[in-house]
């Protein structure tokens, strides 16, 4: 009688070796790129990767975002030691990112319900634009809930719930 060969152990970890290592070299691209070039936007950045031969999702690169500590400011994206576009030194960058930023960056669709608002987000993108909400203060919002991908907007009342549903609905489509 043969004895079987064992062919699941090597072949799994060599597996997880290689997409740690497509993801190294995927977060050095991006280092490089916000470095060394303006990024307005995620979008941007996922055409210039795939540029480079790599192929991600939003999803994806909210995460590498999110990972390599980059901020994103007026001018752009930036490395957490202020390297790239969206560093600099001028009043303008000292504050947080406006709505419109952080919703170009995370926002995916708005919806109301009453006299709420919810808005949809990449996974990890809902505190960004919760917080850029309550820091702006808007007089229409009551109150800002933030889960993973979900923002939860309360407004004073139904009129001021579609205020809101269109001033983001715009931000969102522009």
């Amino acid at each position: 009688m043969r004895a079987r060969p064992h062919a699941c152990g090597p072949r799994f970890q060599f597996a997880r070796k290689r997409e740690s290592s497509i993801k190294y070299e995927r977060h050095n691209a991006i280092r490089d790129l916000v470095g060394n070039s303006p990024v307005t936007n995620q979008d941007e950045l996922r055409r210039k990767l795939h540029r480079r031969g790599f192929e991600v999702t939003q999803a994806t690169l909210s995460r590498d975002i999110h990972e390599l500590h980059i901020s994103k400011g007026p001018g752009g994206y930036s490395l957490p030691n202020g390297n790239g576009n969206g560093g600099g030194t001028s009043a303008a960058n000292d504050g947080p990112p406006s709505v419109a930023d952080v919703l170009e960056s995370f926002g995916l669709r708005v919806r109301r319900a009453m006299n709420q608002v919810v808005i949809r987000t990449v996974m990890g993108g809902a505190q960004p634009v919760a917080a850029s909400l309550d820091y702006e203060e808007w007089p229409e919002v009551v109150g800002t809930i933030a889960g993973d991908d979900t923002v939860l907007i309360i407004c004073q009342d139904a009129r001021h719930a579609t205020e809101v549903e269109t001033r983001l609905r715009t931000i969102l489509e522009s």
